[in-house]
Protein backbone atom coordinates (compact mmCIF):
# COMPACT_ATOMS: atom_id res chain seq x y z
CA UNK A 1 0.00 0.00 0.00
CA UNK A 2 2.92 2.37 0.29
CA UNK A 3 5.83 3.67 -1.68
CA UNK A 4 8.64 6.08 -0.86
CA UNK A 5 8.13 9.68 -1.85
CA UNK A 6 11.83 10.40 -1.75
CA UNK A 7 15.05 9.78 0.13
CA UNK A 8 14.38 9.93 3.87
CA UNK A 9 10.75 10.94 3.34
CA UNK A 10 7.70 9.31 4.86
CA UNK A 11 5.77 6.72 2.88
CA UNK A 12 2.97 7.92 0.64
CA UNK A 13 0.10 5.63 -0.26
CA UNK A 14 0.92 3.88 -3.50
CA UNK A 15 -1.24 4.39 -6.54
CA UNK A 16 -2.74 0.92 -6.18
CA UNK A 17 -4.40 2.02 -2.92
CA UNK A 18 -8.13 2.45 -3.36
CA UNK A 19 -9.29 5.87 -2.13
CA UNK A 20 -12.89 6.26 -1.01
CA UNK A 21 -14.50 9.68 -0.67
CA UNK A 22 -17.69 9.88 1.38
CA UNK A 23 -19.87 12.80 0.36
CA UNK A 24 -20.34 13.73 -3.30
CA UNK A 25 -20.87 17.46 -2.88
CA UNK A 26 -18.57 20.15 -4.24
CA UNK A 27 -15.76 19.35 -1.82
CA UNK A 28 -16.12 15.57 -1.98
CA UNK A 29 -16.20 15.43 -5.77
CA UNK A 30 -13.21 17.78 -5.86
CA UNK A 31 -11.19 15.53 -3.55
CA UNK A 32 -12.20 12.49 -5.59
CA UNK A 33 -10.96 14.26 -8.74
CA UNK A 34 -7.61 15.05 -7.09
CA UNK A 35 -7.08 11.42 -6.05
CA UNK A 36 -8.12 10.09 -9.48
CA UNK A 37 -5.81 12.53 -11.30
CA UNK A 38 -3.00 11.29 -9.03
CA UNK A 39 -3.59 7.74 -10.32
CA UNK A 40 -5.76 6.10 -7.66
CA UNK A 41 -8.87 4.05 -8.14
CA UNK A 42 -11.53 6.17 -6.46
CA UNK A 43 -14.88 5.24 -4.94
CA UNK A 44 -17.19 8.26 -4.73
CA UNK A 45 -19.90 7.40 -2.19
CA UNK A 46 -23.06 9.20 -1.18
CA UNK A 47 -26.24 7.78 0.26
CA UNK A 48 -28.25 10.01 -2.08
CA UNK A 49 -28.16 8.74 -5.70
CA UNK A 50 -28.84 12.23 -7.07
CA UNK A 51 -25.84 13.62 -5.17
CA UNK A 52 -23.56 10.92 -6.58
CA UNK A 53 -24.79 11.69 -10.07
CA UNK A 54 -24.15 15.41 -9.61
CA UNK A 55 -20.70 14.77 -8.14
CA UNK A 56 -19.66 12.50 -11.00
CA UNK A 57 -21.03 15.03 -13.46
CA UNK A 58 -18.99 17.80 -11.86
CA UNK A 59 -15.81 15.72 -12.19
CA UNK A 60 -16.58 14.94 -15.82
CA UNK A 61 -17.25 18.61 -16.57
CA UNK A 62 -14.02 19.73 -14.88
CA UNK A 63 -11.97 17.19 -16.79
CA UNK A 64 -13.65 18.15 -20.07
CA UNK A 65 -12.69 21.80 -19.50
CA UNK A 66 -9.11 20.74 -18.77
CA UNK A 67 -8.98 18.74 -21.99
CA UNK A 68 -10.43 21.64 -23.97
CA UNK A 69 -7.78 23.97 -22.56
CA UNK A 70 -5.04 21.45 -23.31
CA UNK A 71 -4.16 20.96 -19.63
CA UNK A 72 -4.66 17.22 -20.09
CA UNK A 73 -4.99 15.06 -23.18
CA UNK A 74 -8.23 13.43 -24.25
CA UNK A 75 -6.67 10.06 -23.42
CA UNK A 76 -5.79 11.24 -19.91
CA UNK A 77 -9.31 12.59 -19.42
CA UNK A 78 -10.82 9.23 -20.30
CA UNK A 79 -8.35 7.36 -18.08
CA UNK A 80 -9.04 9.60 -15.08
CA UNK A 81 -12.80 9.23 -15.48
CA UNK A 82 -12.31 5.47 -15.75
CA UNK A 83 -10.70 5.45 -12.31
CA UNK A 84 -13.79 6.96 -10.63
CA UNK A 85 -16.57 4.62 -9.56
CA UNK A 86 -19.73 5.87 -7.91
CA UNK A 87 -21.63 3.96 -5.26
CA UNK A 88 -24.52 4.37 -2.84
CA UNK A 89 -23.89 1.24 -0.76
CA UNK A 90 -21.32 1.75 1.98
CA UNK A 91 -20.38 -1.92 1.82
CA UNK A 92 -18.65 -1.13 -1.50
CA UNK A 93 -15.92 0.68 0.48
CA UNK A 94 -14.60 -2.55 1.98
CA UNK A 95 -11.45 -2.52 -0.16
CA UNK A 96 -10.46 1.09 0.56
CA UNK A 97 -7.02 1.88 1.93
CA UNK A 98 -7.97 5.49 2.62
CA UNK A 99 -11.40 6.96 3.30
CA UNK A 100 -11.82 10.73 3.18
CA UNK A 101 -15.05 12.03 4.73
CA UNK A 102 -16.48 15.22 3.23
CA UNK A 103 -20.02 15.39 4.59
CA UNK A 104 -22.01 17.93 6.59
CA UNK A 105 -20.24 19.74 9.47
CA UNK A 106 -22.19 17.95 12.18
CA UNK A 107 -20.37 16.08 14.94
CA UNK A 108 -23.00 13.42 15.56
CA UNK A 109 -23.35 12.66 11.85
CA UNK A 110 -19.59 12.36 11.41
CA UNK A 111 -19.28 10.12 14.47
CA UNK A 112 -22.00 7.85 13.15
CA UNK A 113 -20.33 7.62 9.76
CA UNK A 114 -16.91 6.67 11.11
CA UNK A 115 -18.41 4.14 13.52
CA UNK A 116 -20.09 2.48 10.54
CA UNK A 117 -16.90 2.63 8.47
CA UNK A 118 -14.90 0.87 11.18
CA UNK A 119 -17.03 -2.23 10.66
CA UNK A 120 -16.54 -2.15 6.89
CA UNK A 121 -13.00 -1.07 5.97
CA UNK A 122 -9.84 -3.18 6.48
CA UNK A 123 -7.70 -2.88 9.63
CA UNK A 124 -5.00 -1.02 7.73
CA UNK A 125 -7.35 1.58 6.22
CA UNK A 126 -6.65 5.20 7.15
CA UNK A 127 -9.67 7.30 8.11
CA UNK A 128 -9.55 11.02 7.31
CA UNK A 129 -12.01 13.85 7.84
CA UNK A 130 -12.16 17.01 5.78
CA UNK A 131 -13.69 18.94 8.70
CA UNK A 132 -12.76 22.60 8.87
CA UNK A 133 -13.96 23.29 12.40
CA UNK A 134 -14.69 20.16 14.46
CA UNK A 135 -11.90 18.75 16.61
CA UNK A 136 -10.38 15.43 15.55
CA UNK A 137 -10.63 14.28 19.17
CA UNK A 138 -14.39 14.79 19.19
CA UNK A 139 -14.92 12.94 15.94
CA UNK A 140 -12.72 10.02 16.96
CA UNK A 141 -13.75 9.78 20.62
CA UNK A 142 -16.12 6.83 20.08
CA UNK A 143 -13.93 4.90 17.64
CA UNK A 144 -12.39 1.56 18.53
CA UNK A 145 -9.13 2.67 16.90
CA UNK A 146 -8.99 6.48 17.01
CA UNK A 147 -5.27 6.36 16.24
CA UNK A 148 -5.98 5.84 12.53
CA UNK A 149 -8.15 8.97 12.27
CA UNK A 150 -6.67 12.32 11.19
CA UNK A 151 -7.82 15.50 9.52
CA UNK A 152 -7.18 15.96 5.82
CA UNK A 153 -8.52 19.47 5.26
CA UNK A 154 -8.69 20.56 1.62
CA UNK A 155 -9.66 24.06 0.54
CA UNK A 156 -12.36 24.84 -1.99
CA UNK A 157 -12.08 24.23 -4.91
CA UNK A 158 -9.99 21.18 -4.02
CA UNK A 159 -8.58 20.55 -7.54
CA UNK A 160 -7.22 24.13 -7.71
CA UNK A 161 -6.24 25.09 -4.16
CA UNK A 162 -2.75 23.94 -3.22
CA UNK A 163 -2.95 23.71 0.55
CA UNK A 164 -3.95 20.67 2.57
CA UNK A 165 -3.92 20.79 6.37
CA UNK A 166 -3.01 17.42 7.90
CA UNK A 167 -4.46 17.59 11.40
CA UNK A 168 -3.41 15.37 14.30
CA UNK A 169 -5.73 14.59 17.18
CA UNK A 170 -4.37 13.49 20.54
CA UNK A 171 -4.86 9.84 19.59
CA UNK A 172 -3.64 10.12 15.97
CA UNK A 173 -0.68 7.86 15.22
CA UNK A 174 2.17 10.16 14.07
CA UNK A 175 2.92 7.63 11.32
CA UNK A 176 -0.61 8.07 9.97
CA UNK A 177 -0.19 11.84 9.86
CA UNK A 178 3.18 11.45 8.13
CA UNK A 179 1.66 9.10 5.54
CA UNK A 180 -1.15 11.55 4.83
CA UNK A 181 1.31 14.41 4.51
CA UNK A 182 3.42 12.43 2.03
CA UNK A 183 0.32 11.34 0.14
CA UNK A 184 -0.98 14.88 -0.20
CA UNK A 185 2.43 15.92 -1.54
CA UNK A 186 2.35 13.03 -4.02
CA UNK A 187 -1.04 14.32 -5.16
CA UNK A 188 0.57 17.63 -6.06
CA UNK A 189 -0.63 19.49 -2.98
CA UNK A 190 1.26 21.56 -0.41
CA UNK A 191 0.64 19.81 2.92
CA UNK A 192 1.22 21.28 6.38
CA UNK A 193 0.82 19.47 9.67
CA UNK A 194 -1.16 21.01 12.50
CA UNK A 195 -2.36 20.01 15.93
CA UNK A 196 -6.13 19.76 16.35
CA UNK A 197 -7.19 23.08 17.83
CA UNK A 198 -10.13 25.32 16.87
CA UNK A 199 -9.74 26.49 13.28
CA UNK A 200 -6.49 24.53 12.85
CA UNK A 201 -4.09 27.00 11.14
CA UNK A 202 -5.92 28.89 8.39
CA UNK A 203 -9.38 29.36 9.86
CA UNK A 204 -7.81 30.52 13.13
CA UNK A 205 -5.06 32.82 11.89
CA UNK A 206 -7.25 34.37 9.16
CA UNK A 207 -9.97 35.63 11.50
CA UNK A 208 -8.44 39.13 11.99
CA UNK A 209 -8.42 39.76 8.24
CA UNK A 210 -12.20 39.87 8.38
CA UNK A 211 -12.65 41.01 11.98
CA UNK A 212 -10.58 44.19 11.78
CA UNK A 213 -12.27 45.29 8.56
CA UNK A 214 -15.64 44.72 10.19
CA UNK A 215 -14.54 46.77 13.20
CA UNK A 216 -13.46 49.69 10.96
CA UNK A 217 -16.82 49.49 9.17
CA UNK A 218 -18.68 49.43 12.49
CA UNK A 219 -16.92 52.68 13.43
CA UNK A 220 -17.80 54.27 10.09
CA UNK A 221 -14.15 55.05 9.40
CA UNK A 222 -14.15 53.92 5.75
CA UNK A 223 -16.46 52.43 3.13
CA UNK A 224 -16.18 48.79 2.01
CA UNK A 225 -14.75 49.90 -1.34
CA UNK A 226 -12.11 52.03 0.37
CA UNK A 227 -11.19 49.26 2.80
CA UNK A 228 -10.81 46.76 0.00
CA UNK A 229 -8.73 49.11 -2.15
CA UNK A 230 -6.31 49.88 0.69
CA UNK A 231 -5.82 46.23 1.68
CA UNK A 232 -5.33 45.20 -1.95
CA UNK A 233 -3.21 48.09 -3.16
CA UNK A 234 -1.22 48.83 -0.02
CA UNK A 235 -1.43 45.54 1.86
CA UNK A 236 -0.85 43.43 -1.24
CA UNK A 237 -3.77 41.06 -0.59
CA UNK A 238 -5.33 39.51 -3.66
CA UNK A 239 -8.83 40.48 -2.52
CA UNK A 240 -10.09 42.91 0.07
CA UNK A 241 -11.99 41.48 3.06
CA UNK A 242 -15.39 42.88 2.05
CA UNK A 243 -15.30 41.47 -1.47
CA UNK A 244 -13.89 38.21 -0.13
CA UNK A 245 -16.67 37.84 2.47
CA UNK A 246 -19.19 38.56 -0.30
CA UNK A 247 -17.59 35.77 -2.36
CA UNK A 248 -17.44 33.24 0.50
CA UNK A 249 -20.96 34.09 1.65
CA UNK A 250 -21.67 35.94 4.86
CA UNK A 251 -23.65 33.02 6.26
CA UNK A 252 -20.62 30.75 5.81
CA UNK A 253 -18.05 33.26 7.04
CA UNK A 254 -20.16 34.22 10.04
CA UNK A 255 -20.74 30.55 10.92
CA UNK A 256 -17.00 29.81 10.86
CA UNK A 257 -16.32 32.84 13.06
CA UNK A 258 -19.03 31.73 15.49
CA UNK A 259 -17.59 28.21 15.52
CA UNK A 260 -14.05 29.40 16.33
CA UNK A 261 -15.38 31.88 18.92
CA UNK A 262 -17.45 29.19 20.63
CA UNK A 263 -14.56 26.71 20.56
CA UNK A 264 -12.28 29.27 22.23
CA UNK A 265 -14.87 29.86 24.99
CA UNK A 266 -15.88 33.27 23.62
CA UNK A 267 -12.36 34.68 23.51
CA UNK A 268 -12.83 38.36 22.46
CA UNK A 269 -10.09 37.96 19.82
CA UNK A 270 -12.60 35.93 17.78
CA UNK A 271 -15.80 37.79 18.66
CA UNK A 272 -18.27 37.88 15.73
CA UNK A 273 -19.35 41.23 14.30
CA UNK A 274 -22.80 42.76 14.57
CA UNK A 275 -22.19 44.25 11.11
CA UNK A 276 -21.95 40.78 9.59
CA UNK A 277 -24.78 39.37 11.69
CA UNK A 278 -27.07 42.08 10.36
CA UNK A 279 -26.14 41.17 6.77
CA UNK A 280 -26.94 37.52 7.46
CA UNK A 281 -30.25 38.38 9.13
CA UNK A 282 -31.18 40.59 6.17
CA UNK A 283 -30.36 37.80 3.72
CA UNK A 284 -27.63 39.91 2.14
CA UNK A 285 -25.23 36.98 1.86
CA UNK A 286 -23.03 38.33 -0.92
CA UNK A 287 -22.72 37.24 -4.52
CA UNK A 288 -24.99 34.22 -4.16
CA UNK A 289 -27.93 36.34 -2.94
CA UNK A 290 -27.24 39.35 -5.16
CA UNK A 291 -26.36 41.72 -2.32
CA UNK A 292 -23.79 41.88 0.45
CA UNK A 293 -21.39 44.71 1.07
CA UNK A 294 -21.76 45.30 -2.67
CA UNK A 295 -24.77 45.17 -4.97
CA UNK A 296 -24.48 42.40 -7.59
CA UNK A 297 -27.91 42.82 -9.11
CA UNK A 298 -28.14 43.55 -12.85
CA UNK A 299 -27.41 47.17 -13.61
CA UNK A 300 -25.97 47.97 -10.18
CA UNK A 301 -22.98 50.31 -10.31
CA UNK A 302 -19.74 49.20 -8.70
CA UNK A 303 -18.85 51.55 -5.83
CA UNK A 304 -15.55 53.40 -6.00
CA UNK A 305 -13.14 53.98 -3.11
CA UNK A 306 -12.98 57.48 -1.64
CA UNK A 307 -9.82 58.83 -3.27
CA UNK A 308 -8.50 62.32 -2.53
CA UNK A 309 -8.42 64.89 -5.33
CA UNK A 310 -4.94 65.96 -6.52
CA UNK A 311 -3.00 68.35 -4.31
CA UNK A 312 0.33 70.14 -4.85
CA UNK A 313 3.43 68.38 -3.61
CA UNK A 314 5.44 69.99 -0.79
CA UNK A 315 8.79 71.46 -1.79
CA UNK A 316 10.70 70.01 1.15
CA UNK A 317 10.39 67.17 3.67
CA UNK A 318 12.37 66.44 6.81
CA UNK A 319 13.07 62.84 7.81
CA UNK A 320 13.17 62.90 11.60
CA UNK A 321 14.82 59.71 12.82
CA UNK A 322 14.82 56.16 11.42
CA UNK A 323 11.64 55.27 9.56
CA UNK A 324 12.13 51.51 10.00
CA UNK A 325 9.97 49.53 7.58
CA UNK A 326 8.94 52.83 5.93
CA UNK A 327 12.55 53.79 5.15
CA UNK A 328 12.06 53.32 1.37
CA UNK A 329 9.81 56.39 1.43
CA UNK A 330 12.83 58.67 1.88
CA UNK A 331 14.37 57.43 -1.37
CA UNK A 332 11.04 57.71 -3.21
CA UNK A 333 10.65 61.31 -2.03
CA UNK A 334 14.11 62.20 -3.31
CA UNK A 335 13.37 60.50 -6.63
CA UNK A 336 10.25 62.66 -6.93
CA UNK A 337 12.46 65.76 -6.86
CA UNK A 338 11.45 66.90 -3.38
CA UNK A 339 14.22 68.25 -1.15
CA UNK A 340 14.92 65.95 1.81
CA UNK A 341 16.75 66.92 5.00
CA UNK A 342 17.44 64.77 8.04
CA UNK A 343 17.37 65.37 11.76
CA UNK A 344 16.96 63.41 14.97
CA UNK A 345 13.47 62.31 15.86
CA UNK A 346 11.15 59.41 16.68
CA UNK A 347 10.85 58.15 13.10
CA UNK A 348 8.50 60.47 11.23
CA UNK A 349 8.27 62.86 8.30
CA UNK A 350 7.86 66.59 8.88
CA UNK A 351 6.28 68.95 6.39
CA UNK A 352 7.06 72.23 8.07
CA UNK A 353 5.22 72.03 11.38
CA UNK A 354 3.04 69.08 10.31
CA UNK A 355 3.98 65.58 11.52
CA UNK A 356 3.36 62.73 9.05
CA UNK A 357 4.01 59.40 10.79
CA UNK A 358 3.34 55.68 10.32
CA UNK A 359 0.55 54.26 12.44
CA UNK A 360 1.51 52.60 15.71
CA UNK A 361 -2.04 51.94 16.91
CA UNK A 362 -2.56 55.34 18.52
CA UNK A 363 -5.09 57.88 17.37
CA UNK A 364 -3.69 60.75 15.34
CA UNK A 365 -5.71 62.98 17.67
CA UNK A 366 -3.91 61.58 20.71
CA UNK A 367 -0.51 62.15 19.12
CA UNK A 368 -1.48 65.70 18.22
CA UNK A 369 -2.57 66.35 21.80
CA UNK A 370 0.74 65.01 23.12
CA UNK A 371 2.96 66.95 20.71
CA UNK A 372 0.95 70.11 20.23
CA UNK A 373 1.47 69.72 16.49
CA UNK A 374 -0.80 68.94 13.57
CA UNK A 375 -0.56 65.19 12.91
CA UNK A 376 -1.47 62.96 9.97
CA UNK A 377 -0.88 59.20 10.17
CA UNK A 378 -0.19 56.95 7.21
CA UNK A 379 -0.97 53.26 6.95
CA UNK A 380 1.47 50.39 6.49
CA UNK A 381 2.38 49.01 3.07
CA UNK A 382 3.81 45.68 2.01
CA UNK A 383 6.04 47.30 -0.61
CA UNK A 384 6.33 51.09 -0.76
CA UNK A 385 7.56 51.01 -4.33
CA UNK A 386 4.54 49.17 -5.72
CA UNK A 387 1.84 50.30 -3.28
CA UNK A 388 -0.79 52.07 -5.40
CA UNK A 389 -3.08 53.39 -2.66
CA UNK A 390 -2.12 54.67 0.79
CA UNK A 391 -4.55 55.51 3.60
CA UNK A 392 -4.12 58.71 5.64
CA UNK A 393 -5.90 59.63 8.88
CA UNK A 394 -5.74 63.23 10.16
CA UNK A 395 -6.04 64.30 13.78
CA UNK A 396 -9.05 66.37 14.74
CA UNK A 397 -6.62 69.27 15.31
CA UNK A 398 -5.19 69.04 11.76
CA UNK A 399 -6.28 71.64 9.21
CA UNK A 400 -7.50 70.84 5.71
CA UNK A 401 -4.45 72.60 4.28
CA UNK A 402 -2.04 70.44 6.29
CA UNK A 403 -3.87 67.27 5.29
CA UNK A 404 -3.73 68.40 1.64
CA UNK A 405 0.05 68.84 1.87
CA UNK A 406 0.44 65.28 3.22
CA UNK A 407 -1.82 63.91 0.50
CA UNK A 408 0.15 65.86 -2.10
CA UNK A 409 3.37 64.23 -0.91
CA UNK A 410 2.09 60.68 -1.50
CA UNK A 411 0.47 61.73 -4.76
CA UNK A 412 3.84 63.03 -5.92
CA UNK A 413 5.16 59.51 -5.31
CA UNK A 414 2.54 58.12 -7.70
CA UNK A 415 0.15 56.91 -4.99
CA UNK A 416 -3.57 57.34 -4.71
CA UNK A 417 -4.58 58.65 -1.31
CA UNK A 418 -7.58 57.44 0.66
CA UNK A 419 -8.41 59.73 3.57
CA UNK A 420 -10.18 57.81 6.33
CA UNK A 421 -11.43 58.74 9.77
CA UNK A 422 -9.02 58.81 12.71
CA UNK A 423 -9.43 55.14 13.64
CA UNK A 424 -6.75 53.40 15.77
CA UNK A 425 -4.39 51.35 13.61
CA UNK A 426 -5.95 52.61 10.36
CA UNK A 427 -6.59 49.60 8.07
CA UNK A 428 -3.49 47.64 7.04
CA UNK A 429 -1.58 48.27 10.27
CA UNK A 430 -4.22 46.88 12.62
CA UNK A 431 -4.94 43.95 10.28
CA UNK A 432 -1.32 42.92 9.83
CA UNK A 433 -0.53 43.38 13.53
CA UNK A 434 -3.42 41.12 14.49
CA UNK A 435 -2.55 38.52 11.83
CA UNK A 436 1.08 38.41 13.00
CA UNK A 437 -0.07 38.18 16.60
CA UNK A 438 -2.48 35.32 15.95
CA UNK A 439 0.20 33.47 14.00
CA UNK A 440 2.65 34.03 16.85
CA UNK A 441 0.12 32.68 19.34
CA UNK A 442 -0.48 29.58 17.20
CA UNK A 443 3.28 29.07 17.12
CA UNK A 444 3.54 29.68 20.85
CA UNK A 445 0.87 27.07 21.55
CA UNK A 446 2.48 24.45 19.34
CA UNK A 447 -0.34 24.31 16.78
CA UNK A 448 2.24 24.14 13.98
CA UNK A 449 5.78 25.27 13.28
CA UNK A 450 6.54 28.69 11.83
CA UNK A 451 7.20 27.40 8.34
CA UNK A 452 3.85 25.58 8.27
CA UNK A 453 1.95 28.62 9.55
CA UNK A 454 3.37 30.98 6.93
CA UNK A 455 2.99 28.37 4.19
CA UNK A 456 -0.61 27.69 5.17
CA UNK A 457 -1.55 31.35 4.90
CA UNK A 458 0.17 31.94 1.56
CA UNK A 459 -1.06 28.73 -0.07
CA UNK A 460 -4.42 28.41 1.68
CA UNK A 461 -5.72 31.99 1.47
CA UNK A 462 -3.22 33.59 -0.93
CA UNK A 463 -1.63 36.06 1.48
CA UNK A 464 1.24 37.91 -0.22
CA UNK A 465 3.68 36.75 2.48
CA UNK A 466 3.27 34.74 5.66
CA UNK A 467 2.07 36.65 8.74
CA UNK A 468 5.14 35.73 10.79
CA UNK A 469 7.44 36.90 8.00
CA UNK A 470 5.36 40.07 7.68
CA UNK A 471 5.64 40.68 11.43
CA UNK A 472 9.40 40.34 11.12
CA UNK A 473 9.50 42.72 8.17
CA UNK A 474 7.66 45.41 10.14
CA UNK A 475 9.50 44.43 13.31
CA UNK A 476 8.07 42.61 16.35
CA UNK A 477 8.64 45.75 18.47
CA UNK A 478 6.33 47.85 16.24
CA UNK A 479 3.75 45.05 16.05
CA UNK A 480 3.76 44.84 19.84
CA UNK A 481 3.55 48.61 20.28
CA UNK A 482 0.64 48.74 17.83
CA UNK A 483 -1.27 46.03 19.70
CA UNK A 484 -0.58 47.54 23.11
CA UNK A 485 -1.84 50.91 21.87
CA UNK A 486 -4.95 49.33 20.37
CA UNK A 487 -5.61 47.48 23.63
CA UNK A 488 -5.19 50.68 25.64
CA UNK A 489 -7.35 52.76 23.31
CA UNK A 490 -10.20 50.26 23.12
CA UNK A 491 -9.81 48.88 26.63
CA UNK A 492 -10.38 45.39 25.25
CA UNK A 493 -8.63 42.05 25.76
CA UNK A 494 -9.20 41.48 22.04
CA UNK A 495 -5.85 43.16 21.30
CA UNK A 496 -3.72 41.39 23.92
CA UNK A 497 -0.30 40.45 22.60
CA UNK A 498 0.90 36.87 22.38
CA UNK A 499 3.59 36.11 24.99
CA UNK A 500 5.82 34.91 22.16
CA UNK A 501 5.47 38.22 20.32
CA UNK A 502 6.28 40.13 23.51
CA UNK A 503 9.34 38.00 24.21
CA UNK A 504 10.65 38.45 20.66
CA UNK A 505 10.08 42.20 20.78
CA UNK A 506 11.85 42.57 24.13
CA UNK A 507 14.75 40.34 23.09
CA UNK A 508 15.11 41.90 19.63
CA UNK A 509 14.52 38.51 17.96
CA UNK A 510 12.51 37.81 14.80
CA UNK A 511 9.37 35.70 15.14
CA UNK A 512 10.65 33.18 12.62
CA UNK A 513 13.71 32.54 14.81
CA UNK A 514 11.47 30.75 17.33
CA UNK A 515 10.46 27.18 16.73
CA UNK A 516 8.47 24.89 18.96
CA UNK A 517 7.86 21.21 18.52
CA UNK A 518 4.19 21.07 17.48
CA UNK A 519 3.96 17.38 18.39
Amino acid sequence: MSGKTGSGAADALSKDTVVAVVGAGTMGSGIAQVAAVAGHQVLLFDSAPAAVERGAGAIAANLARMATKGTITEEARAAILGRVTTCTDMAALSEAGLVVEAIVEDLSVKRGLFAALEDIVPEGCILATNTSSISIESIGAKLKRPERLAGLHFFNPAPLMALVEVVRGKATDPAIAATLEATAAAWGKVPVQARSTPGFIVNRVARPFYAEALRVLAEGAASPATLDAVLRESGGFRMGPCELMDLIGHDVNYAVTRSVWDAFHNDPRFQPSLVQRELVEAGWLGRKSGRGFYDYRPGAAAPEPAIAVPHPAPTAVTVAGPLGFAEPLAALIREAGIAVSEEDGPGELRLGSVILAPSDGRLATERAALTGAEVVLFDWALDWTTAATVALAPARQTSAASLAACAGLFQALGKRVAVIDDVPGLIVARTVAMLANEAADALNQGVADGRAIDLAMTKGVNYPIGPLTWGDRVGPALVLRTLDNLARTYGEDRYRASPLLRRCALAGLPLRSVEKDPS
